[in-house]
């Protein structure tokens, strides 16, 4: 007898196949084929599909505080893919990486390997799976801190033994924010050795590429060229192009990513389902002004001269990639700058009668450089053109888990997955369900590597998803960002209920996948 059959609903598989009304079962924490059972839920005038698999996450730096993860939960999300952008919570040198994560509300402490960090947080129970990539500006400053200079052929040997000693522990992948310090001060060969490394030991390769913007192809073509040089498996984080005179570069990007992959590479993309994206306010700084770390910029800011020289530089940014009426302060320290929280440089300076530039550096200066924005610099065109590619996977590029933490953070964290679905199936119909929801499942696990999640086949991994078509929405915005997405009924992890019948479970049943 099986433990449990969803009756009724619309199924879709997560492989692309068209969508059946038909009976799912389970027996043992797997898909089965569907007979009599103990317990039978009705799931009539529901979409049945596989779990969501988040592919780009930063919860690693979130999930130890709010292991229940319900913003994830409440959009269907499974299992989730932490590491991103170069930064990861280990491994640890102390006294050099400690705060290489910290931003806002998110957990600075650092680990000194995988494993101690995976047991820290199964030992918290988490209420998703979390599979977990190493930061390459963690394995930097593991060996060099966060100066700007070249390695030396022994530190870099050490981070590629690092690696290799990760992957034994069961990491899933490396990746890169080559437009973040200090991941941004490597060279080519340098992102090239680590992954190499990576590709013998099949990790998949995760890259914020070092430019969004101006140099957006040339960027791309870095990506490609460091995974024709390794032999890596390459997926291309976040795929967009910031600033109105770089809109409509997705397209060429796309190209070239097709024809790197119809001469034999490995590559993909994804994208989140915004025209804005959330970052740190420093990223918009010349390497030069972040040599040295927060602390370093912060001297630099208070010096006339040196201040004057970052002035320059970001001026030339501001209405390109830089826009001051659309960088809005999500997150910051306790400060002079504090109650700002929610407004825009723009409304910002007007208030102060100072320049944009000049708010922005003084943002940095009296808030030790941990400023995060959301930046509205993109264009909703380019957001569709990515996610109706057939290459794209739709991800969050979220980390806050639940609506407690307060400031005022990119909608994203809570509403990803659902305004995929919501938003460009639906009522745009940009993608259809069969493809919207291979997207957010069996694509995104096969890029990551888990081969017995992602679709609704038997054998496979009980995690599954089941909703209402008709009220599946994301209801956070840019102006009230703190609410979870509704119509999710029913999610399964490993055959276990998470939510049922629209409220949580007492138990959480995720825990962290080893390779």
């Amino acid at each position: 007898m099986l433990d449990l059959v969803l009756r009724g609903g619309t199924v879709v598989d997560g492989t692309g196949a068209e969508p059946v009304r038909a009976d799912v079962g389970v027996r043992d924490g797997r898909i089965v084929a569907p007979g009599p059972a103990r317990e039978v839920v009705d799931c009539t005038g529901l979409v049945v599909t596989p779990g969501f698999v988040d592919l780009h996450s930063h919860a690693d730096f979130t999930i130890r505080h709010s292991p229940a993860a319900e913003s994830c939960l409440r959009q269907g999300i499974t299992t989730i893919v932490t590491g991103n952008c170069g930064s990861s919570p280990f491994p640890s040198v102390p006294g050099v990486n400690e705060t290489l994560g910290g931003a806002g509300e998110r957990d600075t402490t650092q680990w000194p390997s995988f494993t101690a960090f995976a047991e820290s947080v199964d030992e918290r129970e988490p209420g998703v799976n979390v599979a977990v990539l190493v930061g390459h500006a963690a394995l930097r400053a593991a060996v060099a801190g966060s100066e700007l200079r070249d390695l030396t052929a022994t530190e870099l040997a050490a981070m590629c033994e690092t690696l290799k000693t990760l992957a034994e522990e069961g990491i899933h992948g490396l990746s890169t924010g080559l437009i973040y310090a200090p991941g941004s001060f490597a060279p080519t060969d340098e992102v090239v050795a680590l992954a190499t490394v990576a590709a013998e030991a099949g990790l998949l390769y995760s890259t914020h590429m070092r430019d969004e913007g101006d140099r957006l192809l040339e960027a791309v073509e870095e990506a490609l060229e460091t995974a024709r040089r390794s032999g890596v498996r390459l997926q291309i984080s976040h795929l967009k192009a910031m600033g109105p005179a770089n809109h409509g570069k997705v397209r060429e990007a796309l190209q070239r990513i097709h024809s790197a992959r119809a001469a034999g590479l490995d590559v993909a993309c994804d994208v989140y389902p915004y025209a804005a994206s959330s970052t740190r306010l420093s990223s918009r700084l010349p390497d030069w002004a972040l040599d040295g770390g927060a602390s370093a910029l912060v001297t630099r800011l208070h010096e006339p001269e040196t201040r004057a020289r970052i002035r320059a530089e970001v001026s030339a940014r501001i209405g390109r990639t830089l826009l001051p009426e659309g960088t809005m302060i999500a997150a910051l320290s306790q400060g002079p700058f504090h109650r700002w929280i929610g407004a825009t440089v723009a409304e910002i300076a007007a208030a102060d009668g100072a320049e944009p530039v000049d708010t922005v550096l003084d943002l940095l200066r009296d808030h030790q450089g941990d400023v995060w924005i959301v930046n509205h610099a993109m264009a909703e065109e380019d957001v569709e053109t990515v996610l109706q590619d057939r290459l794209s996977a739709v991800a969050s590029d979220g980390w806050v888990l639940d609506t407690a933490g307060g400031g005022h953070p990119h909608p994203r964290h809570f509403g990803a997955f659902a305004r995929a679905f919501a938003k460009y199936h639906r009522t745009r119909g940009v993608v259809d369900l069969a493809d919207v929801v291979r997207k957010m499942s069996a694509l995104p696990a096969e890029r990551i590597g888990l081969r017995d999640r992602g679709t609704l086949t038997e054998g496979r991994i009980a995690d599954v998803a089941v909703f209402d078509p008709q009220t599946f929405t994301d209801v956070a915005t840019y102006e009230k960002p703190l609410a979870y997405a509704t119509g999710i009924a029913h999610v399964l992890i490993g055959g276990r209920f998470a939510v049922r019948d629209g409220a949580l479970a007492a138990q959480r049943h995720g825990r962290v996948l080893r390779r």
